[in-house]
């Protein structure tokens, strides 16, 4: 009787089969794209695969329009996401349509490690729009609940790589805003916990428009 009741032992090496079938489903599981955050590019490797990007973004990752944002000094970390978010379905760019499909993870860790290392654009803001964005940019509102942007952008708008959080120095004002726009209505939702979605929605148009200049001329 003792015999029938003791819970029975399960062998060692069927468990670590199982164990190890459940990590293989597990991986197959997580997205592409979550892969392409987490590898080492090449920048070398990256300069010859971003020579498709050069007509949008131009030859050292400075565009020449603001149709398109400046990807020189971009934090890596954040260029692999969005790249691989494009391509994924996850973000919606129709710029972009054909250009990253064929991209493997690695192709893009490498184009984000080439752009990452180029220097950065310098830009000239509005003055007196500057002044106002600063202090949004640097203090919030905290009677609208607007977080400073400096808490994720850094001081001098480097951003974190990290973190994710991208270089916002030196972008285009235009573009700055339409990102904006775009996390305040819905069009883009890719922002992990919806961290700018929420900010954004707090953001008139006006606040946009003085903090985009205000970063445009940021050093």
């Amino acid at each position: 009787m003792d015999e029938l009741m003791r819970p029975r032992q399960t062998p060692a090496r069927p468990l670590r089969l199982l164990l190890a079938l459940a990590a293989t489903m597990l991986a197959a599981t997580l997205p592409t794209g979550a892969a392409a955050e987490s590898l080492v590019g090449d920048a070398a490797a990256g300069k010859a695969k971003a020579a498709v990007c050069a007509a949008c973004h131009g030859a050292q990752g400075i565009s020449p329009t603001p149709a398109f944002p400046h990807l020189a000094g971009q934090q890596a970390h954040y260029l692999r996401k969005q790249t691989a978010d494009i391509r994924d379905g996850r973000r919606s760019v129709p710029q972009m349509a054909g250009i990253a499909d064929n991209l493997s993870d690695q192709d893009i860790a490498d184009i984000a490690a080439h752009y990452a290392a180029q220097p950065a654009n310098r830009g000239q803001a509005e003055p007196e729009a500057a002044r106002a964005g600063e202090v949004l940019y640097r203090a919030g509102s905290l009677e609208r609940g607007i977080a400073a942007c400096t808490a994720c952008h850094g001081p001098r708008g480097e951003g974190i790589d990290s973190a994710g959080y991208p270089a916002l120095a030196g972008q285009f004002p235009a573009y700055t805003v339409t990102a904006l726009k775009a996390f305040r209505d819905g069009s883009r939702d890719n922002d992990p916990n919806a961290i700018m979605s929420s900010i954004a929605a707090r953001m008139s148009d006006s606040d946009m428009q003085q903090v985009a200049e205000y970063l445009h001329g940021l050093r």
